[in-house]
Formats: structure tokens, C-alpha cells, sequence
């Protein structure tokens, strides 16, 4: 496993990790939820991500439960979760960063993972109706006060994350270290053109996330939705128009012709392909079945494979084709 630096702060996390969005609740409980940790762990990933709005704090539950099964010491491994939808009815507590929900919440999510301190908590999303200098306050005093070490963004504009950054420099706050954007093959502008100005400007880190598009560059969706599939599951209906886009699938499928020519599968082939990019820190997998996790990780033995000239080659199926 190779460890990468998140940005420019001091914490090295796997290149590959794993996380629980869909999985953990409808997919994925008790011990075949230990079981994915397990084979993740034992392969050398040590970042493992979350959220409190997957499954309505389920999810956070369900790990924080395996990881004290099997007994992992706290320094092993680094766990985050984002803030921002809310689990709780309330004018306050629902889409939003401001001070009362942030404090509120971080606690709760302590509570169900059965922790101290998380490693990283991220603002899942942005919020309009809070001033950013709130919400920088807030996130700044969680990590004060001990219940995350580093705190970061999820899908916000390049120019907002700034805006943060220069508000907690000024006042002499923790500073947002780290981005969660969804980076994947058919997925590519913020990553590699908005945030660029951000790498070297504040030393911004990135935690990706849907390398596969949330199923579509494994080709499974080639012809259709099969049946158990993530696109089946109650509330993901808005993911089938995605999954059987005619010209997304197109791409997917001059892609395979790539993937054989390297004796990879076009999963291992698109992760691999976003852990090429060294701004990444790591590209967060998701796995329902151990096997599903061990494939992922066989994507570190095709990134030596993945050279100038392949690249070129994906570029003009991905950008251009």
C-alpha cells in the first residue's frame, strides 16, 4: 500500500480507502460489514470515510460497532464524517452549517461510532444561508475542543473553499485542509481545472469519492439495470438516467478494449486511473462483498501500467471520444 500526504498537513493516509456511502445500512451490517473492514485493513488501508447522513447515522453506527468488534487500535486508522443534511426534524438541524447544528451534530456523531475524535470532519455540502466566517468559526472550535484533528469541504466551489481558508488564516484558526469531490473517468472538470489554482495556493489535500460513477465504469450497466444493482435500491431512482446514458456507456465500452490490453477489469482500470493524479490523496472504494474489495485494491498493481501513452489513449475515449 502507498501512503500519501493529505495536501500539505502532516497526516498520511492510503491511496486507496473505504467507504460506506450506499453500502453501509441497506447492503451492508454485522459481520459481513467486519468482514469488508477486515480485508481493507489487513491489505493497508487506513483511511476509512463516512458520513451522518448515510442511512440517517446508521452507517456511522454500523462501523463504529465493527470496528470495536475486531479490536483496532485507535492509532491504526484514520475515520471521518461529513455534517450538513441532518438526521433530526428542525428549522436548525437540517441543510445546514450553522454553529448550533455543527456543535450538535459532531457530537451525535461521536456518540454512534462510540468515539472520541474523529480524524477528519468535512461540511458535506455549502450552506447559502450561513455566513462561511460561522461555519469556519464552528469547524475551527470542534478541532480545538479535540472531537476531529483536521476538518475539510465536500463539493464546494473553488472559490469558497478560499474564502474559508483566508478567513481562518486571518484569524488565526485550523484551517480547512482537505476537499471530498467526486473525481472519476467521466467526472473530471473541478478536480482538474478549478481547484487547480488550490493545490499549490493553500496546500489543499483530496479525499475523492465515486471512481466508478457510482457502478457505470465497471460496465455492468452495459445493457441495463440488473437486478440488485445499486440503481434498484429505494431512494437511488435518480441514478438510472446516469447508468444507462447511450454516450456514457459508449465511452465505458472503448474503455474495456483498454482495460483487457493491461489484464485489468475496467474498475481496477478507472480507480487506478484517479490515483494516477498526485493531487489525490486517496480515492475512496465502496464494497458490498469481500471480493468486491480485494478487486479494488488490485487496482495498485495497474497504476505502473498506466504510462504516458495509455493515458493519452483513455484521455481521447474520456474527453474526446
Amino acid at each position: 500500500m502507498e501512503y500519501r500526504r493529505l495536501g500539505t498537513s502532516g497526516l498520511k493516509v492510503s491511496v486507496l480507502s473505504f467507504g460506506s456511502w450506499v453500502t453501509f445500512g441497506p447492503q451492508l451490517a454485522g459481520s459481513l460489514a467486519e468482514d469488508c473492514l477486515a480485508a481493507a485493513y489487513d491489505a493497508g488501508v487506513n483511511f476509512f470515510d463516512n458520513a451522518e447522513a448515510y442511512s440517517a447515522g446508521e452507517s456511522e453506527r454500523i462501523m463504529g460497532e465493527a470496528i470495536a468488534s475486531l479490536g483496532w487500535p485507535r492509532h491504526s486508522y484514520v475515520l471521518s464524517t461529513k455534517l450538513f443534511w441532518g438526521i433530526h426534524q428542525g428549522v436548525n438541524m437540517r441543510n445546514t452549517l450553522n454553529r448550533k447544528y455543527l456543535m450538535q451534530a459532531i457530537d451525535g456523531s461521536l456518540e454512534r461510532f462510540g468515539l472520541d475524535f474523529v480524524d477528519l470532519v468535512y461540511c458535506h455540502r455549502a450552506d447559502p444561508e450561513t455566513p462561511i466566517e460561522e461555519t469556519v468559526w464552528a469547524m475551527s472550535e470542534i478541532i480545538s475542543a479535540g472531537k476531529a484533528l483536521y476538518w475539510g469541504t465536500s463539493e464546494w466551489s473553488a472559490e469558497a473553499v478560499r474564502e474559508a481558508w483566508d478567513i481562518a488564516d486571518r484569524h488565526h484558526l485550523h484551517k480547512p485542509v482537505v476537499e471530498q469531490p467526486q473525481y472519476n473517468l467521466l467526472w473530471r472538470d473541478r478536480v482538474e481545472h478549478e481547484y487547480a489554482p488550490l493545490y499549490d495556493g493553500i496546500g489543499l489535500g483530496l479525499t475523492t469519492w465515486s471512481p466508478l460513477s457510482s457502478g457505470l465504469l465497471t460496465g455492468k450497466y452495459l445493457d441495463g439495470v440488473p437486478e440488485g444493482s445499486r440503481a434498484t435500491l429505494p431512494g437511488y431512482e435518480w441514478l438510472r438516467n446516469l447508468l444507462t446514458d447511450p454516450e456514457r456507456n459508449e465511452k465505458v465500452r472503448s474503455l474495456r478494449s483498454v482495460a483487457e490490453e493491461l489484464d485489468c477489469t475496467l474498475a481496477q482500470l478507472s480507480i487506478a486511473w484517479c490515483a494516477k493524479n498526485p493531487h489525490v490523496s486517496t480515492v475512496i472504494t465502496g464494497a458490498s462483498q469481500v471480493e468486491q474489495v480485494h478487486e479494488n485494491l488490485a487496482a495498485l498493481d495497474v497504476l505502473p501500467k498506466l504510462t504516458d501513452d495509455v493515458l493519452k489513449r483513455i484521455d481521447a475515449i474520456t474527453v474526446t471520444g
